[in-house]
């Protein structure tokens, strides 16, 4: 890999992450940690905002933004796969919009790397899904603004209930869509299936983020651990 490359992987995985030790560092860059110090140096003496110290670790303070960079063709085949796993498993409107922002991906590729984009050689097939009555993109729009959603669902017993919600995130699992949130009838992380919800009103209420009941909370209360948790807010 040439330095410029692993300088800046170095600065993505620090974009990406809240605190990284060198030795975690060295092993992703397949480098040895003397190489990770001098990098370190080398991009605060560029006037990259990276603080922290050998043995403790090191963070990129907030706000820093990388000048428009080129993708290299594993990177532009890992955006293609995505967008047609979206393309394939989502609802019209996040079908388009992966479709669109492949669009703006290939019109910024030179010449000679935009036949990358169509000719990835992997086929992404659709998924048998269960019909969901509600709308999709009405329900990320309220995860994205916290408003509170009262759902009238029906549970594995076929039984009705009705929930007030705080809708945290989205969760793809096989073929079936799920809504993690924080239900106020409980006071308790909870789970449902998209295709169980009859209907929902968004209310124009909004909650607040509260330490402990965010999405990352209930994944980490169901062990998930690890790279999945990157970029998921506290």
């Amino acid at each position: 890999m040439r330095r410029a490359d692993r300088l800046f992987r170095l600065v993505q995985i620090l974009r990406r992450r809240k605190l990284c030790r060198a030795c975690d560092l060295a092993e992703e860059l397949e480098v040895s940690e003397r190489t990770i110090y001098r990098d370190i140096r080398d991009l605060a003496a560029s006037g990259v905002p990276v603080e922290g110290e050998a043995g403790v670790g090191y963070i990129l303070r907030d706000g820093y933004d990388l000048p428009p960079l080129m993708f290299d063709a594993d990177e532009i085949e890992a955006l293609v796969v995505a967008a047609r796993m979206v393309q394939s498993w989502t609802d019209p409107q996040m079908a388009r919009a992966a479709g669109d922002a492949l669009t703006k991906i290939e019109a910024v590729l030179p010449e000679k790397m935009r036949g990358l984009v169509g000719g990835v050689p992997i086929a992404v097939a659709e998924i048998a899904q269960e019909p969901i009555a509600i709308s999709m993109p009405d329900l990320r729009r309220a995860i994205r603004e916290r408003n509170l959603v009262d759902l009238n669902y029906t549970d594995a017993k076929g039984d009705n209930t009705k929930r007030r919600v705080w809708p945290l995130g989205m969760l793809f699992f096989g073929s079936t869509w799920l809504l993690a949130c924080w239900c106020e009838l409980r006071e308790a992380f909870r789970v449902f299936r998209a295709d169980r919800i009859h209907s929902m009103e968004i209310l124009t209420t909004r909650f607040k983020p509260v330490p402990g009941r965010s999405l990352r909370d209930y994944l980490i209360s169901e062990g998930v651990e690890g790279e999945i948790l990157n970029g998921i807010g506290r």
